[in-house]
């Protein structure tokens, strides 16, 4: 994937790539390796992340900068900077490998550790808090909407009665015995896969932040600019492919397949019509396998691309007359 990624941004202009969540920095190094006309800043609100990215990065000199922030941020950092515009935008949604690779931030139901799942491990609120402080009918809807979890109530029944719950360990098996054994056998992943998956996604408050972040970077994106998103789950993908068509049709309300008469504006155009599914020579982790990709791109740009739940999407703004 990270092959595609890098093909995906090569016709951008000669400028600033904002890697939006940089974590162990792989993206980023195989973009400044591949494209030496563009400089790149990396952001990501996990402070081992900013860490590793900036040592990582460092090889690169002043083409690389990384800053701890939340991606919502991006006008802010951009500015700070010194620039105003952007070549490109890259997301890459959803949990890193190197924080399900440490066992003691608690995003992984393969190791026994405390109920943390932060991302900023300077917020208060935790999975433990999620977990042993919310109304029972608030689990629920959480694991309903964030983990598509068909056994939801009765999880979240279970969690209540087991309370308090201190450690991954201890959630994973109140999970464990809720769900039917048969249904186990039948079911392909591990039984706790979608609650944990939505207990890090209610703490880190992730689905709210992606639309103001993805609308930001799409501003700032210069002609034959491009945005680039990879996503993992169902919520994400349905937030990424709604905005997108959004800005395609500039939020045209006419009925489809007639001439648009109210006026709509089309702020970008899609580099791909469908989301991007993880090619079979880049090889798939458990990551990639259900991961989406949408383009898109800037004004003068070719359509543009964006992510959903399975590989890389992009995007692209539409061509501008001059003047």
């Amino acid at each position: 994937m990270v092959d595609e990624v890098v093909e995906l941004f090569g016709p951008v202009p000669r400028g600033l790539v904002v890697d939006a969540t940089v974590g162990g920095a792989g993206h980023a190094q195989a973009l400044l390796e591949a494209h030496p006309h563009i400089q790149l800043v990396g952001l990501d609100r996990d402070e081992a992340a900013v860490a590793a990215a900036t040592t990582a990065l460092s090889r690169f000199g002043d083409r690389a900068t990384v800053r701890r922030a939340r991606f919502d941020d991006i006008t802010t950092i951009v500015r700070e900077l010194g620039h105003e515009r952007l070549a490109g935008a890259l997301f890459d949604l959803g949990v890193s490998s190197h924080q399900l690779d440490d066992p003691d931030r608690g995003f992984s139901y393969r190791a026994d550790a405390p109920l943390d799942m932060r991302m900023d491990r300077s917020q208060p609120t935790t999975a433990a808090t999620v977990v042993n402080e919310h109304p029972e009918t608030e689990v629920a809807r959480i694991l309903a909407r964030y983990g598509d979890e068909r056994f939801a109530r009765r999880i979240a029944h279970a969690i209540v009665a087991a309370r308090p719950l201190r450690t991954t360990g201890e959630l994973v098996e109140v999970i464990t015995s809720t769900i039917p054994a048969a249904v186990r056998r039948r079911t392909r992943g591990h039984p706790a896969r979608r609650t944990f998956q939505a207990l890090r996604i209610a703490v880190n408050n992730e689905l709210d932040v992606i639309e103001p972040a993805l609308r930001q970077s799409v501003d700032l994106l210069e002609p034959r600019g491009r945005c680039v998103v990879l996503a993992y789950h169902s919520g994400e993908d349905r937030i990424v492919k709604d905005l997108f068509r959004e800005l395609e049709t500039g939020g045209c309300e006419c009925p489809p397949g007639l001439p648009c008469a109210c006026g709509a504006v089309p702020v970008a155009r899609p580099l791909r019509r469908r989301a991007g599914r993880p090619s079979p020579r880049t090889g798939m982790t458990s990551a990639t396998r259900s991961s989406s990709r949408r383009p898109a791109s800037g004004p003068t740009a070719p359509p543009w691309s964006s992510s959903s739940s399975c590989a890389p999407g992009a995007m692209s703004p539409p061509r501008r007359s001059p003047g």
